[in-house]
């Protein structure tokens, strides 16, 4: 995508994801074992071709949830569902670090991109061998159905995204029926976006079996790839992979893979236990835990994801702009940063945008733009000016009521109370009474989905480089990625005519900045930084995080069957 996910919640068929804030499960460094690097590298994922990897062995990785929702492309999925999926379901396109897409030779004989009588066209034409597992041939069927589930929110479905595939106007079979053809609605802009998140099976292709049939059962049916479902037990959030007997492309060279879900604490000293392979070590204290232990090695690179805080403006509380002006503006970033940081040895740019990261062209600081600073005295006069006064006790009333808002935190790790301590502190200084909530990460996704808070810290984490071309999944109503109520029909109306009706990237690229800035004036959530993904993983694991959304080898979308452990 550039798919936007909710890392460790919600998202996957879209350019973002959503996540856990800190993802202490899954996250990524670079060195030896004993060391923290000060190099933050694009990508650092022990990239090795298959002849250097031995055939056999067990890859097991932490993960902050199982998912209800499994079905990787409903707007109820998150990014742990985008990481399930891309073990059992077909990867038809790769990427490449920088997000340069190629397809999976194993899948499509040929896709092409060409304009014809003035319309973007993509021919996909798949291999005689491509099938489901149900033994349902793989093609134009597939493609077709993928498009219909995720064109609109209006026929029954609910997608994590319409970005690009509303603009399709037909999917037609070409000369055979292992060819489809895909045309848009004149010249599309981003014509490699629709089907990098991949295909799903036709029976999906019904709002009911698509929104439902996948809640807590991952159909393998439906499923294709060098990978299938082992195991799967919803209630003790695991899942394992074996070998798929239907495969027809290069041998897997694991004999099994496994997630299991769990706490952060639950995941580092399973890692020293020898439970799992790989740790998200992203705090001075878990760095600190791992640091003597032998045969390890530690990975570091660029996160593409954002952390981010939302208010829900659906709630009483933040009805009013001015209230959401005042917390935003009440939060100190840099104090943020420095507790999430601690002991990591990183900077980076400020993180002014949500569209695109401070390393791409064309981004610019729609933060710093849309007039956010950190200015508690701002926040003090927006509160009276809103009617909120000042109590006995420093907290904020108005008719009766305190100025108060749950804020839970989905961890039990120690940087992510501490980053929760200093914000709830924050807020104090102006006159919120922010309740912390700690919540087990199991809760994440249908907590976040029904809104049961009422400010949350996540992350976005983002499937490719295309910025602009999701700007409708962030931004449009009706969408499940950003639940903070701010969005609007007017608001919909200029995404479709400033900046989706522009012809080239770079123009889409320009207007979207531009945007973003006046919708960070709604006051709904604001980006705080997009932080490092360091790891630490047992020696000789190669061509890791090969799944969209996760942190180690960039824009990467690798093979799955080529994970494996150095000869």
């Amino acid at each position: 995508m550039k798919q936007h996910k909710l890392m460790g919640a919600l998202a996957f068929s879209g350019a973002l994801a959503l996540a856990l804030a800190g993802c202490a499960a899954d996250t990524g460094d670079n060195g030896d074992g004993g060391n923290t690097p000060t190099e933050t590298k694009a990508s650092d994922y022990n990239p090795q071709p298959r002849e250097n990897l031995a055939v056999g062995g067990e890859a097991r990785f932490p993960i902050n949830e199982i998912p209800e929702q499994l079905n990787a492309f409903n707007g109820d999925g998150s990014a742990d569902t985008a990481r399930v999926a891309a073990w059992y379901m077909p990867q038809i396109l790769l990427q490449k670090d920088d997000g340069t897409p190629y397809k999976h030779d194993a899948y499509l004989d040929e896709w092409n991109i060409e304009t014809v009588d003035g319309n973007t066209q993509i021919t996909f034409t798949f291999t005689d061998e491509a099938h489901w597992n149900d033994g349902t041939d793989m093609d134009w069927t597939a493609i077709d159905a993928t498009w219909k589930a995720n064109r609109s929110t209006d026929e029954g479905f609910n997608p994590n995204a319409t970005d690009g595939y509303k603009q399709i106007a037909s999917v037609e079979q070409g000369d055979t029926a292992k060819t489809a053809i895909v045309t848009f609605d004149g010249e599309f802009a981003w014509p490699e976006m629709p089907f990098l998140t991949g295909i799903i099976h036709p029976a999906l292709a019904d709002p009911d079996t698509f929104n439902s049939a996948m809640i807590d059962d991952p159909h393998a049916e439906w499923g294709a790839g060098p990978y299938t479902i082992d195991e799967f037990d919803a209630n003790s959030e695991y899942v394992s992979f074996v070998p798929n007997p239907e495969w027809w492309g290069d041998e897997p060279l694991l004999e099994k893979v496994s997630f299991q879900g769990m706490e952060a604490s639950a995941s580092i000293n399973a890692f020293k236990a020898d439970e799992v392979d790989m740790v998200g070590v992203n705090t001075k204290d878990r760095l600190e835990q791992v640091k003597d232990m032998d045969d390890i090695t530690i990975y570091r690179a660029t996160q593409t994801a954002s952390t981010l805080i939302q208010v829900d403006a659906d709630k009483p509380q933040f009805e009013d702009v001015k209230v959401r002006e005042a917390f935003f503006k009440a939060i100190n970033i840099d104090q943020q940063k420095e507790i999430a940081w601690n002991g990591l040895d990183y900077e980076e740019e400020p993180a002014g945008s949500l569209t695109l990261f401070p390393f791409q062209p064309g981004y610019s600081n729609a933060l710093a733009e849309a007039g956010w600073e950190y200015n508690p005295e701002d926040s003090k006069a927006l509160l009276e000016e809103a009617g909120w006064t000042e109590g006995e006790d420093g907290i904020r009333e108005k008719d009766g009521e305190t100025l108060t808002a749950v804020y839970p935190v989905w961890s039990d790790d120690a940087t992510q109370q501490a980053l929760a301590k200093a914000l709830q502190q924050q807020m104090k200084e102006v006159g919120i009474d922010l309740q912390i909530d700690i919540r087990p990460s199991t809760d994440f996704s249908n907590d976040y989905t029904s809104k049961n808070w009422d400010v949350s810290s996540l992350r976005f984490t983002s499937s490719d480089p295309f910025g602009a071309a999701w700007f409708c999944q962030l931004y449009c109503m009706d969408m499940g990625l950003n639940l903070s109520g701010v969005q609007n029909e007017e608001t919909d109306q200029r995404i479709h005519d400033e900046v989706e009706s522009l012809a080239t990237a770079d123009e889409q690229t320009a207007a979207a900045m531009k945007l973003e800035a006046e919708i960070f004036q709604e006051w709904g959530l604001i980006p705080l930084y997009n932080g490092p993904s360091i790891s630490a993983v047992k020696t000789g694991l190669a061509n890791l995080t090969p799944e969209p959304y996760v942190g180690l080898d960039g824009f990467g979308v690798q093979p799955v069957e080529n994970v494996g452990w150095e000869k």
